[in-house]
């Protein structure tokens, strides 16, 4: 060793023994300087993804709990719903849905089980995640059975809607009612009893006569006793058929509504002054006209 001053240099003599005891005691301090790192450094990192995955948790619970409370609330709104069906239903003249089949929809046990979600079963979090997914599932057939019974529902009144647009309903013409339906009556021409099939509404000469509800047009002409008539066929089994007009309107196959103008009074036929002979048939049986006459109650 040579000093940097005026003092002697000096030497040292090292055995080999010496400088290989060294050389490993060096080696085997700094391997254990590299595992002491590696494993403060992997226990940081550690440390760090532990505290991550504690915040992750903190935050999936508060997560899970707001997806618990929108499914209560969800589960309410469906409950509601369900109320107004079954008074929907009612006012559709529809039966209730049957109450085994309501439940069945509701919901259920979790079932049979995937391995997966017998892994996710292992805790808390996956349990609660699993139940959820049961309820929301409930909750999807319920939805699903609601859907299906207003489908019915409009269905339903559609075609009662149909069905009240083609129901006579109004007076066919303005005037007075000079002859009621009778099953026999002294006719006024051949004194004589004989069924009055429908009813006689007295009025001016001309008067528009009206189409009483919708329907097809299938006759159009002169008939023996009736004169020019005008028969409506308005499906159902309803037919209406009005007689002794002056002139008609429609035409067959036309396609009319209530209230519109088919033909004019007048006293073709068999008729002692001018009036509208009206009569309704229900699935070809005459019945009295005035049961479908409902003045403000059914209109288009």
């Amino acid at each position: 060793m040579v000093p940097h001053g005026s003092g002697e240099s000096k030497g040292f003599e090292v055995s080999n023994r010496l400088f290989k005891l060294g050389a490993w005691s060096l080696g085997i301090c700094s391997a254990a300087a590299l595992v002491f790192a590696w494993a403060t450094v992997t226990k940081s990192i550690n440390l760090t993804r532990l505290d991550r995955l504690e915040q992750t948790n903190v935050l999936l619970a508060q997560e899970l709990d707001r997806t618990r409370n929108l499914l209560a609330q969800l589960g309410d709104t469906l409950d509601a719903i369900t109320v107004r069906d079954r008074e929907v239903r009612l006012l559709a003249g529809l039966e209730p849905r049957d109450a085994d089949v309501q439940r069945a929809g509701i919901g259920g046990p979790i079932g049979r089980l995937s391995d997966g979600d017998r892994a996710l079963a292992g805790g808390p979090f996956g349990l609660a995640a699993l139940e959820m997914r049961a309820d929301l599932s409930g909750l999807l057939r319920q939805a699903n059975l609601l859907s299906r019974s207003y489908d019915e529902v409009l269905d339903t009144i559609q075609s009662q809607q149909d069905r009240l647009g083609r129901t006579p309903s109004i007076m066919p013409t303005s005037g007075f009612l000079s002859s009621r339906f009778a099953r026999a009556r002294i006719h006024p021409i051949f004194h004589e009893a004989r069924a009055h099939e429908g009813i006689d509404i007295s009025a001016a000469m001309n008067t528009p006569i009206l189409a009483t509800a919708g329907g097809v047009v299938v006759d159009v002409g002169r008939q023996t006793g009736y004169g020019n008539m005008v028969t409506v066929d308005h499906g159902y089994g309803v037919v209406t058929r009005y007689a002794h007009a002056s002139r008609i309107l429609a035409r067959v196959g036309q396609r009319v509504r209530r209230g519109d103008e088919i033909a004019l009074v007048g006293n073709t036929g068999i008729a002692t002054a001018p009036h509208l002979h009206y009569e309704v048939l229900v699935n070809g049986n005459q019945v009295d006209p005035m049961r479908h006459i409902f003045p403000e109650t059914i209109v288009d």
